[in-house]
């Protein structure tokens, strides 16, 4: 089973950064996408970013010039650069790992996994 463990949330005031991060207890990369999401309370978990697993990305409108999605495949991690964070960017933003092409023959991995979620507050 592959695990996902994010960090780097916390409190921030309006305007600044924070950066998370996802580490994969397996080299998935090669195989999988990688988007991040984030959840309200009271709305639907809203899909925030992704990078495919050939490392090109997709951002969410309200994102787009402020995030920054990459990945370092020796530490099995990937990273979420935000800058200029606005309290609507609050909320407990999930790490997510899909299937976006063939695994390894001799893996055992699911088609999709979900980390614990790390919460982000953007107040003054």
């Amino acid at each position: 089973q592959v695990h996902l463990m994010e960090a780097g949330g916390g409190l921030v005031q309006p305007g600044g950064p924070l950066r998370l991060s996802c580490a994969a207890s397996e080299s998935i990369f090669s195989y999988f996408a990688m988007p991040w999401y984030r959840q309200t309370p009271g709305k639907q978990r809203e899909l925030v970013t992704t990078m495919q697993s050939d490392r090109s990305t997709t951002y969410k409108d309200s994102v787009k010039g402020r995030f920054t999605i990459s990945r370092d495949d020796a530490k099995r991690t990937v990273y979420l650069e935000m800058h200029n964070l606005k309290p609507e960017d609050t909320g407990l933003y999930f790490c997510y790992a899909e299937v976006d092409g063939p695994p390894p023959m001799d893996s055992d991995w699911s088609h999709d996994y979900w980390g614990q979620g790390t919460q982000v507050t953007v107040s003054s």
